[in-house]
């Protein structure tokens, strides 16, 4: 996922496959979660909640840069989406609620609790709370939730989600989700023994499940309202707020619905009347309106553009209002091996050696804002890191010498052409290409920067190993937040090659390597804490060998909020500010 610190996750896994309980929320002090503030300061939304109240009312104004890549939570993966959905749809369980640690925890949302697994996590089993409702009136059963995974299957039609599902239940050979083969029996994978009863049958056994049941693409849909590509006009909510309006690449409203009971929900506050999201917004301006006030906050969450980060940090006002978080997210570049001649790893050292990662950082705000020099992709606060620097250069601004001579080694001394893609709608990814394009040039790699729409960047374009190899896409530039924060969170949907589509919509585009398939596979069935760690750290080290990737910054960023907001706090797991928790002054 897009964008996401030391966690408890995996522990808490780990003990639900074995049977014992897990934490289920309900957030004090330990926490994090009774942590709070009136004081307007720089972060004063790490860590805390500022400017805590119950106050309901007001329209709550968000603005995106570009489009997103789906409403539908089916056909979703970025974080920024991954956030807001939750305003609009309930999974079976989700992250606590809550600033700080709170939100390491995994609570029960439409289910009455966590699942219960009597095999050591190969069959799990939840119970559906009673009386929630979807935003026509009628009650959400078990069939629901069950056709909303299924939807989510067919990849052809929403190519953007994680595979997660496809990939862990036990799904009939022949099945290929619930338009090309509707009606197939998928008892195989998902049993609905009543209707408050969900059973999902995996291939093997996984301690975190209930992890892999926050994501959206576990949201219940009703069938018989179920209009494919056209449902992210108009998703069914089984959330606190519905869709009133949607104007393809211009905006869409979201307000209250009225079939949603807080007694049945009790990890919403659902404050604000509604949201309203301008799409198609530029970058700086969205900066510019959240400073008037006229806008409350940017919906990416990644952080005010390179030329508003000193404004910022310079006016106290302006500061005041600002949160600087620490993120699980790196930003990174892929190397991709289909595309000659990177598909000879001495060619892919050179850039490696031949990049100056200072200049890198710079494209991203620098050390302040921007985040550290990465060395690796596994960040530091995910656990299972382990330092590790396969391509040293003094204080890390590159080393030519060595470069030329990996060129030299690949066949190709004079250095050679190639493309470098990039997200139009961000400033950041387009000066990173043009600091990839500045610096290879030393070593005679000449690279021509491209630019394509975030919306559909990994399913039509970056994503696409078609498009990527008949293009000579050979540098994508790219970034990643875990999916939950653990070592598979993180890595899983970057470093399997079993991931990559040929239809596009992957994450991962150049790491395919079988070594690391096995490894993921050992890992995310090791209930021993210790070791299924260190296998994290040793996926990422074998990664870094390989130079598929270039390792760019591990990540912070500079966010900024109007002053009409309340109940704000940097979330965690999405790496930014809380969408579902704000409440309007």
């Amino acid at each position: 996922m897009n964008t996401r610190r030391l966690r408890t996750a995996i522990a808490a896994a780990a003990a639900l496959a074995l049977g014992l309980s897990a934490c289920s929320g309900g957030g004090d002090d330990t926490t994090g979660g009774g942590s709070s503030t009136t004081k307007a300061e720089f972060n004063a939304g790490v860590d805390k909640v500022f400017n805590p109240s119950d106050k309901k009312g007001g329209i709550i104004k968000i603005a995106d840069e570009s489009v997103p890549d789906s409403t539908d939570p089916a056909d979703t993966y970025y974080g920024s989406q991954w956030n807001m959905v939750r305003t609009y749809v309930r999974t079976l369980t989700m992250f606590e609620i809550g600033p700080g640690k709170t939100s390491d925890n995994v609570v029960p949302d439409l289910a009455e609790s966590l699942g219960k697994t009597e095999d050591q996590g190969k069959t799990w089993t939840y119970k559906l709370r009673k009386g929630v409702k979807f935003e026509d009136g009628t009650e959400i059963k078990a069939k629901d939730v069950k056709y909303g995974i299924e939807r989510s299957f067919d990849k052809e039609i929403y190519p953007d989600g994680p595979t997660y599902f496809n990939d862990m239940l036990n799904w009939p050979a022949a099945y290929k989700g619930p338009y090309k083969t509707k009606g197939m029996n998928i008892d195989s994978a998902i049993t609905t023994p009543d209707d408050y009863t969900i059973v999902f049958h995996l291939k093997k056994a996984f301690s975190g499940f209930d992890y892999v049941l926050t994501t959206p693409q576990g949201a219940p849909a009703p069938a018989a309202k179920d209009t494919g590509a056209k449902y992210k006009e108009h998703v069914i909510s089984s959330g606190p707020y519905m869709f009133s309006d949607y104007q393809e690449g211009k905006s869409y409203k979201l307000v209250r619905n009225p079939h949603w009971d807080a007694a049945t929900d009790p990890n919403r506050k659902a404050l604000p009347d509604g949201y309203e999201v301008l799409m198609n917004v530029n970058a700086e301006d969205i900066d510019n309106r959240i400073t008037s006030g006229d806008l409350d906050i940017a919906i990416t969450g990644t952080g005010v553009t390179t030329a508003t980060q000193s404004r910022v940090l310079s006016n106290p006002d302006l500061k005041s209002r600002a949160d600087n978080p620490t993120l699980a997210r790196t930003w990174y570049t892929s190397i991709n091996p289909t595309v000659k001649p990177f598909d000879n790893i001495e060619c892919r050292k050179a850039v490696m050696y031949g990049m100056d990662k200072t200049a890198y950082q710079t494209a991203y705000g620098g050390a302040f804002a921007g985040g550290e020099l990465a060395s690796s992709m596994l960040p530091p606060i995910i656990p299972g890191y382990v330092a590790n620097d396969a391509f040293p250069t003094p204080d890390n601004k590159g080393d030519i010498a060595k470069a030329k001579e990996a060129l030299t080694k690949c066949g190709f001394p004079d250095g050679f052409s190639t493309q470098i893609s990039y997200r139009i709608e961000r400033p950041k990814e387009k000066a990173a290409a043009e600091a990839f394009q500045q610096q290879l040039a030393k070593i005679g790699i000449k690279l021509t920067p491209k630019g394509f729409p975030r919306k559909d960047y990994f399913s039509t374009y970056a994503g696409n190993p078609p498009y990527v190899v008949k293009n000579n896409l050979g540098l994508v530039v790219n970034g990643w937040g875990a999916d939950w924060n653990d070592g598979f969170g993180f890595l899983s949907q970057i470093t399997d090659s079993r991931v990559i589509r040929d239809t596009g919509g992957s994450s991962n585009t150049s790491v395919r390597i079988p070594e690391v398939d096995k490894w993921l596979d050992e890992a995310q069935n090791e209930l021993d804490k210790g070791k299924r760690e260190a296998k994290w750290g040793e996926i990422d080290k074998r990664v870094m060998e390989e130079a598929v990737v270039y390792p760019g910054v591990w990540a912070k960023s500079l966010l900024l909020r109007s002053k009409n907001l309340t109940n704000v706090f940097v979330n965690a797991q999405y790496g930014m500010y809380d969408y579902v928790n704000l409440g309007h002054s």
